[in-house]
C-alpha cells in the first residue's frame, strides 16, 4: 500500500465522519431551519474531501492530468457556490420575512 492510498483512505474516512455526524445531527435537530443549516459541513467539507481523494487516486495511477485538476477545482467551486446559495434560499424560505406595518405597528409574516 502506497502513501497516496493511505492519504486517500484517511480523506475518505474523514468525509465519512462528516456524513455520519451530519446525518445524526439531522435527526436531533429541533426545527427545519436548524436542519437546513446543518448541511454546511456536508456540502463544504465532505464533498470537497471526496473530490480531492478521487483526484489523488487518479494521479497515483495516471499521473498529473491538468484536465482532471481543472475539473476538480470547478467541481469544488461549484459545490461551494451552489451549497451556499441553496442554503440561503432554503433558510430564507423556511424563516420567512417579517414585515412591520407602519400604520398599526403589527408584525406579519409574508412569505416570498
Amino acid at each position: 500500500m502506497s502513501i497516496i492510498e493511505i492519504i486517500v483512505a484517511v480523506l475518505v474516512v474523514i468525509a465519512t465522519v462528516f456524513v455520519v455526524a451530519t446525518a445524526s445531527l439531522q435527526l436531533r435537530a429541533p426545527d427545519a431551519l436548524t436542519r437546513a443549516n446543518l448541511l454546511g459541513p456536508l456540502v463544504c467539507l465532505a464533498f470537497p474531501l471526496l473530490i480531492v481523494a478521487n483526484l489523488l487516486m487518479s494521479w497515483s495511477t495516471d499521473g498529473f492530468v491538468i484536465n482532471d485538476f481543472i475539473r476538480a477545482i470547478l467541481a469544488i467551486a461549484g459545490v461551494w457556490i451552489i451549497g451556499s446559495v441553496g442554503s440561503f434560499v432554503i433558510g430564507r424560505s423556511i424563516h420567512g420575512v417579517t414585515v412591520v406595518d407602519a400604520k398599526d405597528k403589527t408584525l406579519r409574516n409574508v412569505p416570498r
